[in-house]
């Protein structure tokens, strides 16, 4: 039997885990396996980058649960945007890069394929094992929802995405000191999402709540409220900037400096309009996405407010690839690896599909079939933790 994995898309604090974990189970429930890896996910299924692994990998893959990013490496790939792989080499021209790579599976031998990835990875997988299914190649493919969005229909809470919000916490904790080199000082601390703020929204909680644990020097200026959160900007709430432009007037008087948690989606329509109101063009990537980093909400938004709040000092800063990098936490791992064992049982059992917490079936593990598999989706706002966030920081009375 031959097994492979693959992983695919940007970085999520579950990749290498993922990998360990799976090896681990199938070391117990198929000892005698062969098991493979796609370098650098589509891309490297497309080119027949296939790597081996060694028989007695099992007895270490504990090791890649303390590691971030992914042994295999990852790429964006979009097998159904022909044109996009013909132009960076992938197929020819002419070829379909779907047919292309099934037909490296059959050459492959390949059993058992694990996709670990988002939304487009995972319903790719889905497209792959039906066509191999109608050309008489019986492919098992089960995938792992990653993505630190955590904007994947219908799984709770995807791979990854508890750490990404716990390391954003931990970056912010440092730039916030930076608050004491400047009067008047407007820090933006831009984060991962481009249409959900679930991610935003949580890293803001747990470092709020992080300050809330900690002991205050008052007397001298250390006080709590000057390194808290002021704002909570994210793609599912509209906000007025000459509203909160008030509200964070008063805070900057009374306090010195203004903190805002930006999701990196939160104002891309409005952005959008004003590129095309100067007759400038934007290209969208192969998904259909139109880069972030040429919205660049963060800059946008602090042009808007350092004017407006009489800044002396702005700092926009992304902790996107710091978060998205790390090694899963004790609550993701523990996730990821019942995750994993599921995915292999399943597997064995010659069922294609994804494993994830259903919001369907009372946020359980399950086996979720690949057809009710889709991304955007958005954060639910009236969640009880959010709220009371909200209001606890004063954005909402």
């Amino acid at each position: 039997m031959k097994i492979a994995f693959l992983t695919a898309g940007g970085l999520a604090p579950c990749l290498s885990a993922s990998i360990g974990a799976l090896i681990n189970r199938y070391a117990q429930l198929a000892p005698r396996a062969q098991l493979f890896g796609y370098e650098f996910g589509y891309k490297g299924l497309l080119l027949g980058k296939l790597r081996e692994f060694p028989h007695h990998l099992g007895d270490r893959a504990d090791l890649l649960y303390s590691f971030g990013g992914s042994p295999l490496g990852n790429s964006r790939v979009k097998l159904t945007n022909a044109e996009d792989c013909i132009k960076n080499g992938y197929i020819q021209k002419g070829q379909d890069p779907l047919e292309k790579a099934a037909d490296q599976l059959m050459r492959d031998g390949i059993n058992i394929l694990h996709t670990i990835g988002g939304d487009d990875t995972n319903t790719m997988a889905g497209v792959l094992a039906s066509r191999l299914k109608r050309n008489g190649y019986d492919l098992t493919v089960v995938g792992l929802p990653k993505t630190v969005d955590n904007d994947i229909y219908p799984i709770a809470q995807s791979l990854g995405a508890y750490t990404a919000a716990e390391q954003g916490a931990l970056f912010f904790d440092n730039i916030a000191n930076e608050n004491t080199t400047s009067t008047r000082h407007l820090i933006i601390h831009e984060v991962m999402g481009r249409n959900c703020g679930w991610l935003a929204a949580y890293t803001a909680k747990i470092y709020h709540e992080n300050l809330a644990r900690r002991t205050w020097f008052d007397e001298i200026g250390l006080t709590q409220n000057r390194w808290d959160v002021d704002a909570v900007y994210i793609p599912e709430m509209e906000f007025d900037p000459d509203q909160e432009m008030q509200r964070l007037k008063l805070l900057m008087d009374s306090k010195d400096c203004v903190n805002i948690f930006l999701s990196e989606g939160a104002a891309t329509a409005r952005i959008v309009k004003e590129i095309k109101a100067e007759g400038r063009k934007i290209l969208k990537d192969a998904f259909g996405h139109i880069p972030l980093d040429k919205i660049n909400a963060g800059k946008w938004l602090s042009k808007i407010f350092s004017k407006g709040l009489k800044a002396d000092k702005v700092l926009v800063q992304k902790s996107g690839y710091f978060a998205r990098s790390a090694a899963p936490n004790a609550q993701d791992l523990e996730l990821i690896k019942k995750s994993a064992y599921l995915a292999a049982e399943m597997a064995l059992k010659q069922k294609s599909g994804v494993i994830g917490l259903d919001e369907n079936e009372n946020n359980e593990l399950r086996f979720i079939d690949f057809k009710y598999i889709k991304g955007g989706k958005p954060f639910n706002v009236n969640q009880d933790w959010f709220l009371k966030l909200l209001h606890e920081i004063g954005q909402i009375n």
